[in-house]
């Protein structure tokens, strides 16, 4: 047993007494060193976009750029109305009467047949042969039973036209055929329809050949016109 309480860590402490004055506050301590930065917080909303200031001064004029490729030309435009006449200039001198020629040779054969009547034919694409069974002056001549051949009687140059009239307009082409080939010359291949050819031709001919009036290239039936109007026509002269 202890001899004493407080030898033996017995308390014998009597009641707390009042606090006393709170002393007087002591200098600041020095500033702690500055903590980490805490993480950034969230984007507020974004304000109202204020008004639009004034227009700036315009700024100085660029350089002018290369020029551009020169567009497509554009339709040619209507052509205009033609002008009036002029006035019909002074006649001229007569000039003087040149020598008078030596006397040529009278043609020795020629013909001329037509077709007054309104024949239909039936164009096919290789050609057609056009019937002249009217007003025919052969003078040698020789014609075939369907009146589209014409058989030349002499060899020689010979002169040669031809006409066709049609009752529409059409892009047939027409020519002459020799012995089933067409002449050089003679030939007419219209790049719009057309209702009216003519066309004449020089050539070398020899007896026998077989003389015809084609029209071709294409399929089609053809009216010629007829009441007594050429509806086609050929003349054939021999020159030399």
């Amino acid at each position: 047993m202890c001899a004493q309480l407080n030898a033996c860590g017995g308390s014998s402490r009597g009641p707390t007494g009042p606090t006393g004055a709170t002393g007087a506050t002591g200098p600041t301590g020095a500033t702690g060193i500055t903590g980490a930065t805490g993480p950034t917080g969230v984007t507020g909303a974004t304000g109202i976009t204020g008004p639009t200031g004034a227009t700036g001064p315009t700024g100085a004029t660029g350089a002018t750029g290369a020029t551009g490729a020169t567009g497509a030309t554009g339709i040619t435009g209507a052509t205009g109305i033609t002008g009036a006449t002029g006035p019909t200039g002074v006649t001229g001198a007569t000039g003087i009467t040149g020598p008078t020629g030596t006397g040529g040779s009278v043609t020795g054969n020629s013909m001329y047949a037509s077709n007054t009547v309104g024949s239909t034919i039936a164009v096919v694409l290789g050609g057609s042969p056009v019937p002249l069974p009217n007003n025919q002056s052969l003078d040698g001549f020789t014609v075939n039973g369907g009146n589209n051949m014409f058989t030349v009687p002499v060899a020689g140059r010979y002169y040669l036209s031809y006409q066709i009239n049609t009752t529409l307009s059409l892009l047939a082409g027409s020519r002459l055929m020799r012995n089933g080939d067409p002449i050089p010359g003679s030939i007419i291949s219209p790049a719009v329809s057309t209702s009216s050819y003519n066309d004449d031709v020089f050539a070398t001919l020899d007896a026998g050949d077989r003389i015809s009036l084609q029209l071709f290239g294409v399929v089609a039936t053809v009216i010629l016109l007829g009441g007594g109007s050429t509806g086609a026509a050929l003349t054939i002269i021999r020159l030399n």
